[in-house]
């Protein structure tokens, strides 16, 4: 039986490809913050961004199903605000799960990969990080950092039988939106058009695809034979 890691993997998009992943016959282990419970998987509270934390939940998930096959690394939140009234302490917060969180797990991961003789490891990414997205200038910049290192890592491991990609979905209807930290200092020195640009955004994902449709294609991407 292939093993599999999702973090995030409690709620959202991280919860519908655990439940896929799960239904398709892997052993799935969903690291979360609070380690919440879901149904025919094995739940885990682990902080992704304490790489000590993270070591010691790899190496038990290692111990108790002998190999590590498959990562999504799909954990992290969003802000929103303009640049010059966000502090870099929430900078560095985002930053902290969205990038480091992923620097994090891999470091983990990778070399059990290695020895073991391959893996996958599928980040989640995000349209806004090709196109970025005003008012969401730090979510769009942690989004494009993991695209170029995607990138990087993919032609680094590849002789070890290890892949990595990045999937960039679009607006989805999770609890993401609401769990944003908004921030509209400035608003008035700009017109309303922190508010105006973060509501009408927040229509758009809440008005966006189902979870489920999303993990569909993040799983079949994670579960494609190598060519």
């Amino acid at each position: 039986m292939k093993t599999a890691i999702v973090t995030g993997g409690t709620s959202g998009l991280g919860l519908a490809a655990a439940q896929i992943l799960a239904a398709k016959g892997l052993r799935v282990y969903a690291l979360s913050r609070h380690g919440a419970p879901v149904p025919g998987v094995t739940s885990l509270a682990c902080d992704i961004t304490d790489a000590d934390a993270v070591e010691r939940t790899v190496a038990s998930i290692e111990a108790e199903a002998g190999r590590i096959d498959l990562v999504v690394n799909n954990a992290g939140f969003g802000i929103s605000g303009a640049v010059e009234c966000t502090t870099p302490e929430e900078v560095r917060r985002l930053f902290d799960v969205d990038f480091f969180g992923v620097v994090n797990v891999n470091h983990a991961v990778l070399p059990r990969m290695r020895r073991a003789g391959g893996g996958r490891i599928v980040h989640v990414s995000s349209v806004a990080a090709p196109v970025a997205i005003p008012f969401q200038a730090y979510y769009s910049a942690a989004k494009a950092a993991i695209n170029a290192y995607s990138s990087a890592l993919r032609c680094e491991v590849a002789p070890f039988g290890i892949d990595v990609c990045a999937v960039m979905p679009g607006d989805l209807k999770t609890g993401f939106t609401a769990a944003r930290e908004k921030n509209v200092r400035g608003d008035a020195e700009y017109g309303g058009r922190i508010s105006r640009s973060v509501s009408r955004m927040e229509h758009d994902e809440q008005t966006g695809m189902p979870p489920e449709k999303a993990a569909a294609f993040l799983c079949r991407v994670a579960l494609r034979r190598r060519t």
